[in-house]
């Protein structure tokens, strides 16, 4: 990975494309350090905060710590994602935007713009719950705190910066697209939990971290550690894996030559998916707890809907059985958008191609559905298990910690959702600047 980094950039158009994101991102991180007008977190954040839980440990995760100190990039490109989410739902049950997709490239740009603007909504409502949580727990300055027009002067403020960080780093994602290396979101996305690596360190083995408290923290800082690394190592072997369904193609003459009678194969990873099944169930997840700050004050303790929104914590064991799910689902709804085995059967009928074995046309279609369906089971469980892990680490070295001192236990910021998005985001952008490099250096026939 690094060879490959040294020599982009001693190519100047790829060096210029990786100062660009740099550049962007160093942007990100400034404005993720700017707080918003109004605000008084504190330098412990929010998290601190006994009232917020797991899901501000996620939203934090996910925004580079901007959303733990009510900073103008807090919202992040999470309002992004969902959009990208709904859109992606959407296109399926309404024929207007399936059309959309299918005309080309003028399709996809107005299936862009309508993403910005259900973005923008998405960033303006998240921004709206934001605030009236800040707003129950103290974190505004105490003109902002009161009533009349200081106050909704101060809310207008709060929300515009909130929405308008939304807006800013959605335009600074299509920026890389158009100018950088990789993913623009992704890119922000790495920035981001990239950012959180040197609290995680600290969290661990720092003066005041685990690691200095004794007693089983002794052994279960270094094996957290381990555990990543691991993870890492099994996340990189499962984004590499692939089946390769073999073709063979039947010679053919035309005028006075011959061609086809060569073998290939069709490259279907096991993880085809990516990181985006993980992404979307978290996205989805993180919706009932933004509906609770709207309504945290007002919820009876004990009620159903305070059992309701419990559901969807960390903690509840209903949680990891939800995303395990969301997880299975998605990855098949993604695995559907990108392969159609009756397409697939078809152009390798046309080029004249079989399958060894396989009767062309229907046999060879289920064939590749079914190859597809088991491939995509497979990944989705690889998935959850690398998703879920951290969780399920973290209840039980809780329990065993509380079994030595009452109250102990082990928070890690960085979890299995994190650590998918980070190497394959950098997995991604490393087969980018491969492939453009193998662009630059290919020697066509008339060198």
């Amino acid at each position: 990975m690094l060879q490959t980094i040294v020599n982009a950039w001693k190519i100047a158009d790829l060096r210029k494309k990786i100062i660009f994101t740099a550049l962007i991102v160093l942007v990100f991180r400034i404005g993720s350090a700017i707080p918003v007008p109004f605000t008084d977190i504190g330098e412990s954040g929010i998290i601190s905060d006994p009232n917020a839980g797991t899901f501000m440990n996620y939203l934090a995760m996910m925004t580079g710590d901007a959303f733990t100190y009510g900073t103008i990039f807090a919202m992040s490109i999470t309002p992004y994602i969902n959009s990208s989410i709904i859109m992606q739902l959407l296109a399926v049950a309404i024929p207007a935007l399936e059309r959309l997709q299918k005309e080309g490239e003028e399709g996809r740009k107005k299936i862009a713009s309508i993403t910005r603007f259900v973005t923008i909504g998405l960033g303006l409502l998240q921004s709206t719950a934001y605030y009236f949580y800040l707003r129950s727990q103290g974190y505004l300055v105490e003109s902002a705190q009161g009533k009349g027009f200081a106050s909704v002067f101060a809310a207008f403020v709060i929300i515009l910066c909130f929405t308008a960080g939304t807006a800013l780093i959605m335009w600074l994602g299509e920026r890389i697209n158009e100018k950088g290396i990789g993913n623009g979101i992704s890119i922000i996305l790495f920035a981001g939990i990239v950012s959180r690596i040197p609290t995680l360190a600290a969290t661990l083995f720092g003066s005041t971290g685990y690691f200095s408290h004794g007693g089983p923290y002794y052994f279960l800082s270094p094996l957290v550690a381990i555990i990543l690394v691991l993870m890492i190592a099994f996340i990189v072997w499962m984004d590499n894996s692939e089946r390769r369904i073999p073709v063979q193609y039947a010679k053919r003459v035309v005028g006075r030559k011959m061609y086809g009678g060569q073998s290939t194969h069709i490259p279907i990873k096991v993880n085809m998916s990516g990181v985006m099944p993980v992404i979307f169930a978290s996205s989805i997840l993180s919706l009932p707890p933004t509906i609770e700050m709207f309504v945290g004050t007002k919820i009876k303790e004990g009620g159903f809907w305070d059992g309701f929104f419990g559901i969807f914590s960390y903690e509840h064991w209903a949680y990891s059985i939800i995303y395990f799910v969301f997880i299975i689902a998605f990855a098949y709804f993604y695995a559907s958008i990108q392969y159609n085995p009756i397409e697939m059967s078809k152009n390798i009928r046309d080029n004249g191609g079989s399958i060894p074995g396989i009767r062309p046309g229907e046999p060879t279609s289920r064939y590749i559905g079914k190859v597809i369906n088991r491939l995509t089971l497979l990944g989705a469980l690889l998935l959850s298990v690398v998703a879920l892990f951290p969780i399920l680490f973290s209840q039980i070295t809780t329990f065993f910690l509380n079994m030595w001192q009452e109250g102990a236990a082990m928070n890690v910021s960085l979890g299995g959702t994190s650590i998918i998005i980070l190497v394959g985001v950098a997995l991604e952008t490393v087969k980018q600047l491969e492939s453009q490099m193998m662009m630059r250096h290919y020697k066509g026939f008339l060198d």
